[in-house]
């Protein structure tokens, strides 16, 4: 089973130094999303993140190199995955987990459940507590491909149906994933391999780890 470790990162963060968060996300260990999943066109888009966590969340940054960049949504809750869009699943024990999809400018779509059937919707007000800073380099007049990158900080109160106030030491199953349902190149990619015949992100049994350090 494959597993990410996630430090530590000390200090509080808001949207006025998400900055400060993304430099030290940078820093970080990167791991590469890299199973090319349900598709045979040979595209293959680039992607990595690295993962931490602070006294009040989970911080994430993306790292996209792909030929098409698409960032229509703007209202949370929309559905993003149509967008060129990066995901992060995560369950806490239980058998459920969040589905947290956010497309290349930050905005999100947060659920929850069991699986990909009759989820439900986080409320707004937590979605919109998710804070994002969003670089997007338009390089089509250069070599064909657009790199963007994207800083997250999810808050503990995203995740309603659980009273986490650390993560410190605890371990959860995860995955993460890149798609773009209407690019004009549709793409699968995941983190952990997905072993199925039709698409489907939403398979916990194929979650990897991660160790919250």
């Amino acid at each position: 089973m494959k597993e990410v470790y996630a430090p530590f990162i000390p200090g509080t963060y808001n949207k006025n130094n998400l900055d400060e968060l993304s430099v030290w996300l940078e820093k970080g260990e990167k791991y590469t999303i890299d199973n090319l999943l349900w598709t045979d066109t040979g595209y293959f888009p680039s992607v990595s993140f690295s993962i931490a966590h602070t006294g009040d969340g989970i911080a994430l940054k993306y790292f996209v190199k792909e030929q098409h960049t698409i960032a229509t949504y703007k209202t949370v809750n929309d559905p993003v995955y149509k967008d060129s869009c990066v995901e992060f699943f995560i369950g806490f024990g239980d058998g459920q987990y969040y589905n947290l999809e956010f497309n290349a400018l930050g905005t999100a779509l947060v659920g929850f459940g069991k699986d990909r059937h009759g989820r439900t919707p986080v409320p707004d007000d937590q979605v919109s507590s998710i804070k994002a800073l969003s670089n997007i380099n338009w390089a089509e007049n250069t070599d064909g491909f657009n790199t963007w990158d994207l800083t997250l900080l999810v808050p503990f109160d995203v995740f309603i149906y659980h009273d986490i106030k650390t993560l410190n030491g605890t371990t959860s199953r995860a995955n993460f994933f890149k798609c773009g349902d209407d690019l004009p190149e549709p793409h699968f990619v995941s983190w952990s391999n997905i072993n199925n015949p039709v698409p489907d992100f939403h398979l916990s049994a194929f979650f990897g780890t991660i160790k919250f350090i």
